[in-house]
């Protein structure tokens, strides 16, 4: 039975809650996932429910991995049986489970985002569409929205010329990924749901099953995410959800905080509990943090409090550029080190990828072990993808990308000309490109030296398969692919460096196989192919003692002794790659994120800002980041100066620096353009809004958002008075840039 005193008071009224639903808002380091594991234990011990009828959902695999454990701490007899897992993971393992009522393939693959991309390229093709003018990555985007709000291709809208070629790309990519035997990352949950509300007996069996429904980091669910919580939750409705609106950073890929904010709403007879004692920060650090979110509108009252030390006061340095910031960071590393500390010990986090070059380099310079948390995942190196591709192939051979990745690799003559052979049969009988290569070698009109190479190619994969039907694991598998496709040979004969290191990759793969055979509750196939694709950036784990960088929304759900802010400035964080001033949305997003950010550091935090910054090749001078500002002068400890104010603001003798609460200008764009003439000399071009009110012949106006075909959807900043006219646009992550009007479409 679980010791229920080491729970504070609102932690025990959670865990001790009966039956109904139940909405826990836990603030930063209040300890959430006790609550959960203890009411798990609780529900088994004190009210006789059956472990395998509680279903825990979270985020990742390492929130759930560490809710597994920690029942299974609570429950050494019953944590088996307990269905805990990420939402993918799970609805991954009801579609296979039930997939004859559900109407799909049981040995379906998943695709992770570059397979769906893939795909996508592929309908792009047989459309005869332009890739340039419809991007996959964009196109795609739009089809994972569409299902992140429970929108198939039949229902969804069609507004304008682009959103009807989009609906014809994502009817097709349907079709295509549906003979492939293939779902994406949002069908996993979009086609469960689907078959949930559509098929009462399919309902009734999940009623049967699962009792209890548990919700860890309810912030950050979307809107299918929410539609299937509450379709397993409708009969019995014991639904407990976790979270902080306060955490809520992910808006930008569809979570809605207004799922947990609202969840009165739904369920108006809903028992509330706020956990507000922080466990984790210094005093100095909680206050700091609160200072920056408490300044949002929409939100759950609640004031953090710890009984934890003052602790160090937050430091704010002020830096030259981004190089000094850089070398202030290595010393800051130092400082640590000399104190006792481990590299792993010190986390340092931006606010975008760019940043991290510098960093890297400083860090090189002085031959700090560091890791990036966002680089390269080892799933997705290129052998390794070659690797599982003929892994998936064996697993189902109507898995067109797989197919298409490997069919020429590693080279075995099967040229372009002979792969659009065989896509262009494929697309003729709507088949897959398996049966479609099958049908090529048996056609004597074909040439014979191409039927000779495909066929090679289907007894190879065939030979694969028919290992797999006689019971060879996983392991003894991708041994067999890397000998019998001398993948591994022809590495092993280019004797290069960067051969060498494929190699080694392709090692740790099979290391990585063995490690799974002897882990896994069922080491087969099909659950290998589905851990690796599911792995998300935030599972991995890195050997040796490391220095951390990575952006703040990598940073949640971490913490640590140590953590350095970067690029505490206006325009940089809060970020604005558009002028946000018209969305308070953006910027309360934002405010969230500084707060996750501070609350990763248990003992020290350290925010840096620079006087002038170099991002994506424009220099740039932007005032103190008003987060900076906002934190009390008793917690902050400024080094290097007060509030960094530009040196053309002092040139010209303004004082509207400070001015406002909080030290900053509330429309810093506009002293942005007055700092423009001095830029000239540096080739460096900046917003001028003074002719913000002229409309151009085609009707775009300032404030108006507009589509480019590389640039993607940007925020019209100025238009000029000349013809033809020069539009100039805000896209995030690439600046500002001035465009002629006929090359912009207005949305």
């Amino acid at each position: 039975m679980a010791d229920l005193s080491t729970l504070n008071a609102p932690q025990r009224q959670a865990v001790l809650h009966g039956a109904g639903p139940l909405v826990v808002f836990a603030g930063a380091g209040s300890g959430k996932t006790r609550v959960i594991t203890y009411r798990v234990a609780n529900l088994v011990d004190e009210h006789g429910v059956a472990p395998w009828r509680i279903l825990a959902v979270t985020f990742t695999n390492k929130a759930a991995a560490e809710m597994r454990e920690r029942c299974g701490k609570l429950l050494p007899s019953g944590a088996q049986d307990l269905w805990v897992g990420t939402f993918h993971a799970t609805c991954a393992r009801l579609l296979r489970r039930y997939s004859e009522v559900i109407g799909i393939k049981r040995d379906f693959v998943i695709y992770d985002d570059a397979d769906s991309r893939a795909m996508v390229t592929r309908v792009l093709r047989d459309l005869r569409l332009d890739e340039k003018r419809y991007e996959p990555k964009q196109v795609l985007g739009r089809i994972h929205r569409a299902k992140q709000e429970a929108i198939g291709p039949d229902k969804f809208a069609v507004h304008d010329s682009f959103t009807e070629i989009v609906h014809r790309i994502y009817q097709t990519y349907d079709e295509r990924m549906k003979r492939s035997g293939a779902l994406d990352f949002d069908d996993l949950i979009f086609r469960l749901v689907e078959a949930l509300e559509k098929n009462e007996s399919l309902r009734a069996e999940m009623d049967r099953r699962f009792s209890h429904v548990l919700v860890d980091e309810f912030q950050d669910t979307n809107h299918v995410q929410l539609r299937l919580v509450r379709v397993l939750a409708d009969r019995h409705r014991n639904l407990c959800v976790v979270g902080d609106d306060d955490q809520s950073i992910y808006r930008w890929r569809g979570a809605d905080r207004r799922n947990i904010l609202d969840f009165r709403k739904a369920f108006p007879d809903a028992t509330v509990v706020k956990l507000e004692q922080n466990y984790r920060s210094s005093a100095r650090i909680l206050r700091a943090a609160m200072s920056v979110v408490t300044r949002n509108v929409e939100r759950e009252p609640k004031e953090l409090w710890t009984e934890n030390a003052e602790g160090a006061k937050v430091a704010a340095i002020r830096c030259d550029d981004e190089r000094d910031e850089a070398r202030i960071m290595v010393q800051h590393v130092r400082t640590a080190l000399s104190e006792g500390r481990r590299l792993s010990d010190v986390a340092l986090f931006y606010r975008i990828h760019a940043q991290s070059r510098v960093f890297e380099e400083a860090l090189r310079a002085a031959n700090i072990p560091y890791r990036v948390v966002g680089g390269v995942r080892f799933y997705d190196r290129a052998e390794v993808k070659d690797v599982l591709a003929y892994l998936r192939l064996v697993h189902n051979p109507d898995d067109d990308v797989s197919l298409l990745r490997v069919i020429n690799v590693p080279a075995r003559g099967i040229g372009k000309s002979t792969i659009d052979r065989v896509l262009d049969d494929a697309a003729r009988a709507g088949s897959s490109t398996w049966d479609a290569i099958r049908r090529v070698i048996d056609d004597p009109a074909q040439p014979s030296a191409t039927r000779k190479k495909l066929l090679a190619f289907l007894e190879l994969v065939e030979r694969l398969r028919a290992r797999s039907s006689n019971g060879e694991g996983p392991a003894a598998l991708v041994q067999a692919v890397l000998d019998e496709t001398s993948y591994s040979r022809q590495l092993e004969d280019e004797d290069t460096p960067e051969a060498d290191a494929r190699l080694e990759n392709l090692r740790e793969l099979v290391g990585s196989i063995q490690d799974f055979v002897g882990d896994a509750e069922e080491p087969t196939l099909a659950s290998f192919l589905e851990l690796v694709t599911l792995e998300t950036d935030a599972d991995r784990q890195t050997e040796g003692d490391r220095l951390t960088l990575m952006t703040v929304h990598a940073a949640k759900g971490l913490e640590f002794p140590v953590v350095i802010v970067a690029g505490l400035e206006e325009r940089m964080f809060p970020y604005r790659g558009v002028d946000y001033d018209d969305d308070p949305e953006e910027m309360e997003e934002e405010r969230r994120l500084a707060y996750v950010a501070f609350t990763r550091a248990r003992e020290k935090l350290v925010l840096t800002y620079a006087r002038q910054r170099r991002v994506f090749g424009q220099l740039r001078w932007d005032l103190r980041s008003r987060f900076v500002d906002e934190i009390p002068p008793d917690v902050l400890h400024e080094i290097g100066g007060a509030a960094s104010r530009p040196t053309w603001i002092a040139e010209r003798g303004d004082d509207s620096y400070g001015d406002e609460p909080g030290g900053y200008l509330r429309r810093p764009f506009e002293a942005i353009a007055v700092a423009s003439a001095a830029a000239v000399s540096h080739g460096e071009s900046y917003v001028d809004r003074s002719d913000g009110d002229i409309v151009d012949e085609a009707g775009l106006h300032r404030g108006m958002r507009v589509r480019h075909s590389k640039f993607g959807v940007g925020l019209v900043q100025g238009v000029s008075g000349d013809l033809p006219s020069k539009i100039t646009v805000a896209f995030p992550g690439w600046g500002t840039k001035q465009i002629l009007a006929r090359f912009l479409e207005p949305l």
